[in-house]
């Protein structure tokens, strides 16, 4: 179950991500319900890393939840944001999910 609330930690952290990015281009009381979004997901993303690592190995935990939080941010910012799109940065978005389910699979 840890492992679950991980994925949705990390989940928070690309919304907490993506919530900078809406509230860097919005204006007036936009902005501030962007940033709003942002502490929500801040704070929701740092309980559920919290009740994770109850279980889970820190080390593993917080590289996984970062890397879910890298992964997840790119794509969004790829697909939703129109960020340009290279071989590159998929070759090492699929490396890092490798390296993701890798932690996973040793972990105990």
């Amino acid at each position: 179950m840890n492992w679950v609330i991980l994925i949705i930690a990390g989940l928070f952290e690309v919304a907490f991500a993506s919530c900078l990015e809406k509230a860097k281009t919005a204006t007036g009381s936009a902005m501030y319900w962007w940033y709003t979004g942002f502490g929500i997901s801040l704070v929701l993303s740092m309980l559920l890393l919290m009740k994770a690592i109850q279980t889970l190995p820190i080390g593993t935990a917080y590289a996984v939840w970062t890397g879910i939080g890298a992964v997840g941010t790119v794509l969004v910012s790829i697909f939703v944001f129109k960020d340009p799109m290279s071989f590159w940065k998929l070759f090492f978005i699929t490396t890092l999910i490798g390296s993701i389910i890798g932690l996973k699979a040793v972990s105990h």
